[in-house]
């Protein structure tokens, strides 16, 4: 109860600003030639981001933010060498973790990509916002529900807007999904699966010419992702990750767009994965085999939506398997599985036989994809990283909402929380809060138009 009544209590705080400032407002009608951009954390994901904002003609890279300066820097520098020559600086803030303030007050910074580790994601959103520079802002999971009322109220009272950089909703088989189930190939959706199921129990990192790190190390003796992300499977017990899977299948459902998530149920198996992976590894005496990770190794979560369809999201990290994000898109008339890339449609497959979906997938390929793959080659994620990254340059160009907004991001963010509390509440139901206060009913899909960018 004091959960639920804390919900409706800052949803009420926020009402006041929500209705002083509509999102129709959070956009500027000025139009942009080139996007001038910082960005806040250039480690292993945020050198791919300087990467692609390097190479586009529309896209001045101004100035980097990130404490690290023995590993992730000095790659930085090189990318931007490579780039923009002897001539042009790019100006860095690597005074300590919160020297990031500094490259917000620039004058000569429209826009943001935060990548950073998640616990640093909604201070520092929240902190560019108030600036007012524009946000792209990575995915994770919240660490309780009140940052994801603060990422919304902060946009809302700001009249800034915020991109969420899932990058799986451009994937291409994802996408070319979405389109059929436009086109109504699956008949009316009732049932939609995803997850993140990717072994990371030896996280590296990757300066795009060995790797580094990994192993039974983290914490300060690691490197990268290891130094931070390992540490919540010590302190939490949920689905740490919950973006990835319920991104995509958010867009298929129209998400916050004539839709909402309701109600949540999670249930975690035990932890044993990391502890056999450090002994099995490093040796019964290693330091961390003492530790004791409370995150199940399988995290599984059950989801209610308004409009009737249910979503099981999976998270499993420390297992080793290879990599899934698990996806299933079923309806009335037939479904596609990710995993072997299998499909059934009723009346077109041959009666209780898996089809392969590469037929399909080439016939349905999203007119976004034929439009812009030659663009998108080479780059990360099969090409998936350039979309995301062009869609938030177009917006903030355009003066043109997000495909992926504030309220999407603090929906994705609210799983980790809520899962975490029905873990521990043995399964119990959790309430989703509704973050559009109401929105919901008359928004329209903006994600994966024909006529988008």
């Amino acid at each position: 109860m004091k959960r639920r009544k804390f919900i409706r209590d800052t949803a009420a705080a926020g009402l006041g600003l929500s209705l002083l400032q509509t999102p129709a407002k959070m956009f500027a009608a000025e139009k942009k030639a080139k996007v001038r951009i910082g960005l806040i954390g250039v480690g292993a994901r945020g050198l791919g981001h300087l990467d692609l904002c390097l190479r586009r003609d529309d896209v001045e890279v101004v100035a980097i933010a990130d404490p690290d300066t023995a590993y992730t820097l000095p790659i930085a520098r090189e990318y931007i060498a490579k780039a923009y020559g002897a001539t042009k600086k790019v100006a860095e803030y690597t005074n300590g973790p919160e020297d990031f303030h500094n490259l917000l007050k620039r004058d000569d910074v429209d826009a943001v990509i935060i990548a950073t580790p998640w616990e640093w994601h909604t201070i520092q959103a929240v902190a560019a916002m108030k600036a007012g520079k524009t946000p792209a802002v990575e995915v994770c999971g919240a660490a309780d529900v009140q940052e994801c009322w603060e990422l919304v109220n902060t946009s809302e009272a700001t009249g800034v807007p915020l991109f969420g950089m899932e990058n799986v909703c451009y994937r291409r088989d994802v996408m070319a999904v979405l389109h059929m189930a436009r086109q109504g190939l699956f008949g009316e959706l009732i049932h939609l699966q995803g997850g993140y199921q990717h072994d990371l129990r030896e996280v590296k990192f990757n300066n795009g010419k060995q790797y580094y790190g990994g192993g039974v190390e983290f914490g300060e003796k690691a490197l990268s992702e290891a130094r931070w992300r390992t540490n919540h499977s010590v302190h939490r017990n949920g689905d740490l990750y919950p973006t990835h899977g319920l991104g995509p299948v958010g867009n298929l459902i129209n998400l916050n767009r004539g839709n909402r998530l309701m109600t949540l149920t999670s249930m975690a198996t035990k932890s044993r994965g990391l502890h056999k992976y450090i002994v099995d590894h490093g040796g019964e005496d290693h330091p961390n085999a003492k530790v004791g990770f409370k995150l199940g190794d399988i995290v599984s979560t059950l989801i209610q939506t308004s409009n009737g369809e249910t979503i099981i999201l999976s998270h499993d990290t420390n297992s080793p398997r290879p990599y899934s994000l698990n996806f299933r898109v079923q309806g009335t008339n037939g479904l596609w599985m990710d995993d072997q890339q299998s499909i059934y449609v009723e009346g077109k497959s041959k009666p209780h036989t898996w089809e392969k979906a590469d037929s399909y997938l080439d016939k349905y390929d999203h007119p976004l994809w034929k439009r812009y793959s030659k663009d998108a080659a080479g780059a990360g994620h099969g090409g998936m990283d350039w979309y995301v990254i062009n869609s938030f340059v177009e917006s903030v160009k355009r003066g043109a909402p997000y495909a992926l907004d504030v309220y999407d991001l603090a929906t994705w963010y609210a799983i980790t929380p809520l899962s975490e509390q029905s873990v521990a509440e043995g399964g119990a139901v959790q309430y989703i809060p509704d973050f559009t206060r109401g929105r919901w009913l008359n928004r329209k899909p903006v994600f994966g138009l024909d006529d988008q960018y």
